[in-house]
């Protein structure tokens, strides 16, 4: 095993064994923290939402930045244990996103000298309801102009993608005057009332690139009452902001056809843009060729990272990644090992070719 990849492998299992559920990334940070200061990493410190910068290359003028995400989907009672199992690593967050993190450092030093500067990154916030409370924040206030931003999900070798899915997250709530289940049989429903929302909705004519999915349902006060109040929680997703507002509206006019005295709100749990870079732009034939050189193909789908706020900033932005694997968001996550040196090789070399084809 190569010195770079017993590195990365070493940092990916420690890492990926602190729990590190969104909005509880800390432990995970001051790791991260303490890895970049080991490293001689410049100017590295935390910023006011949590994220952890380092200054990997110096240089004048607008900056790249090279990111992954600190949080996890999996609470803190999980048990985070790491399986090494020949050249696989196996268990939660290892390739979403611990390796791409225990890779940001080993990508900056594989640079060579000279060009623009490129700074690492360590966002909270991205996963789930998140909202990409990290990334915005650090793109609101970056260190330098950005040349481009490049999400690093570890997971994600062979990728470049340039379309930024984008969502958006409600709480749907009905409330009614409730009562008896026999004495106000005539009294509406709150559960039947979302029950028949809950179809109308899911049974909408989708869009190409579309979804739809309420991944929670809850309500009710007992089997014998009518219920007062019910709710579910919404996701629609698009690969085009038009799309998405378009879905939007549909569940809007869905939403509007509830009748007294049952009432009906949403609440805002997180919203994603929509965004893409143009295929041919330098930063993606960057990456495409970095790619090429260590002997991967790229494909291009669609996906949800941070690269979806630097997208909605018009900043330049893909999603990459270093290795292999698979089962992100179960315990049965895995990632390949023996591909991690030419991912973090193709990583470097995509900034390269990046500050190459923009000069």
């Amino acid at each position: 095993m190569s010195e770079l990849r017993d590195s990365v492998v070493r940092r990916t299992i420690e890492i990926a064994e602190v729990p590190a559920p969104t909005g509880h990334e800390e432990e995970r940070a001051s790791l991260v923290r303490s890895w970049w200061q080991r490293d001689g990493l410049e100017q590295v410190h935390s910023d006011s939402a949590g994220n952890v910068w380092g200054l990997a290359r110096g240089g004048d003028g607008p900056t790249v930045i090279l990111g992954a995400h600190l949080d996890t989907v999996f609470g803190a009672d999980v048990p985070h244990r790491v399986l090494v199992d020949g050249e696989r690593l196996v268990g939660p967050s290892v390739g979403d996103d611990s390796v791409g993190l225990a890779s940001l450092s080993e990508a900056g030093a594989s640079l060579s000298a000279g060009g623009m500067p490129v700074w690492v990154l360590a966002t909270v916030g991205e996963e789930g309801l998140g909202n990409l409370r990290g990334v915005r924040a650090a793109l609101d206030d970056p260190p330098a102009a950005v040349a481009a931003f490049i999400a690093v999900e570890g997971n994600y070798l062979g990728r470049v993608s340039t379309i930024g899915l984008g969502s958006i997250r409600r709480r749907v709530r009905v409330r009614g005057p409730g009562g008896h289940a026999w004495e106000a049989r005539d009294t509406p429903s709150a559960v039947h009332a979302i029950g028949r929302l809950v179809a109308a909705i899911t049974a909408m004519p989708v869009r190409l690139g579309t979804s739809v999915n309420v991944g929670r349902v809850a309500g009710g006060e007992g089997i014998n009452m009518r219920a007062r109040e019910a709710w579910f929680e919404l996701d629609l997703r698009a690969d085009d902001a038009d799309a998405l507002a378009a879905a939007a509206r549909d569940v809007d006019e869905l939403l509007a056809t509830i009748e007294q005295p049952l009432v009906v709100d949403q609440d805002t749990l997180g919203d994603r843009p929509a965004g893409a870079i143009d295929p041919v732009h330098p930063l993606v034939r960057a990456a495409t060729q970095a790619l090429g050189e260590v002997g991967t193909s790229a494909g291009s789908p669609p996906s949800s990272t941070d690269a979806n706020a630097a997208h909605a900033r018009g900043i330049p932005s893909v999603a990459v990644g270093v290795t292999t694997g698979s089962g992100e968001h179960t315990v049965e996550e895995w990632i390949e090992t023996s591909s991690i040196e030419s991912g973090v090789r193709a990583l470097a070399r995509t900034v390269e070719h990046f500050e190459e084809l923009s000069t």
